[in-house]
């Protein structure tokens, strides 16, 4: 029993720090879906920026 309790200790911790990085996955996902937005609204007519409008 003893064992059991150590090891549903060390689950919870480990669950806490699951939790953590879904926050930070989920955070992610977000942003790049922001970004992702943002080019296929502002950048959709094909042009590159960096080369001053020119098509690739």
């Amino acid at each position: 029993m003893s064992d059991l309790e150590n090891l549903l200790r060390m689950t919870a911790v480990q669950a806490e720090g699951m939790r953590g990085l879904g926050g930070y996955v989920g955070g992610t996902f977000m942003a790049s879906s922001k970004v992702l937005g943002e080019e296929t609204v502002g950048g959709g007519n094909g042009t590159n920026e960096t080369t001053g409008g020119k098509k690739d």
